[in-house]
């Protein structure tokens, strides 16, 4: 019998229908490999929570001193400060401040060369919120200069412990401009040379909460709504004296 070859015809067919196939099922496998790393997030941020706790247990209820994006010495240099050098004698793992989504940003090269993620430049993919740890005059530093007051926090002094949020990813999607438009709100997507904003997912972040929880939060609406600080200003309240005109510009 006669071997009979694929005419060209059949051919462009084949290759038509896998071209069909990988166009379904390649943002099946990215929306799965995105899915996995947020769960991997999400369990970072609970245990990050529930250091802090153990840390409150250690110190008289009184919050970690707050420092924040010091990158002289940047992360993992001896003399580097930040709050996860305080909290690591609980974590037992440097790694769990690293987010899988954490991608870095346009100004975290510039400004820690080589340093491709917030992790390795400053110590964390999360931002810690400068209301709810203890601010110490001379020594609680942020981006590398000392503060000029000080602040202590108490676990006692917190009114809603499960809506106030003590840390975040670092990123949201809700971040961008297309969003957040004239960056007047988050501060991330500006214009250069303070252009901050980088996509690392697309369907939210984690937060961590003064009582140890941990979520996921997928909007604006919901992220505006957790609060901030001891008193329990809600991030997206009116604050005349912020330069967002809300508490988030005073607190985040």
């Amino acid at each position: 019998m006669k071997n009979r070859a694929f005419t060209l015809i059949e051919l462009l067919v084949v290759i038509a229908i896998i071209a069909i196939l990988a166009a379904i099922l390649f943002p099946v496998f990215a929306q799965a490999r995105e899915s996995a790393k947020k769960t991997a997030c999400l369990s970072n941020a609970r245990q990050i929570g529930m250091a802090n706790r153990m840390y409150l247990m250690d110190s008289d209820d009184v919050f970690p001193i707050f420092y924040a994006y010091n990158s002289q010495p940047p992360a993992g240099q001896p003399g580097h400060k930040g709050v996860e050098v305080l909290l690591l004698p609980y974590t037992k793992n440097q790694d769990i401040f690293r987010s899988p989504l954490d991608q870095g940003g346009p100004y975290t090269a510039q400004e820690v060369p080589g340093a491709t993620t917030y992790w390795k430049a400053y110590g964390s993919s999360y931002r810690f919120t400068a209301c709810m740890f203890s601010i110490v005059e001379g020594e609680s530093t942020g981006n590398n200069q000392p503060y000029d007051f000080t602040r202590i926090v108490v676990d006692s002094g917190i009114e809603y412990p499960s809506e106030t949020r003590l840390m975040r990813l670092e990123m949201f999607p809700f971040f961008s401009r297309t969003i957040d438009v004239g960056c007047a709100r988050y501060g991330y997507d500006c214009a250069a040379p303070y252009n901050y904003y980088r996509k690392w997912g697309s369907t939210g972040g984690s937060m961590v909460f003064s009582d140890g929880s941990a979520r996921h939060i997928s909007n604006a609406g919901k992220f505006d709504q957790t609060r901030v600080d001891p008193e329990g200003h809600r991030s997206g309240d009116p604050d005349p004296t912020s330069w967002s005109g809300t508490w988030y510009g005073t607190c985040d």
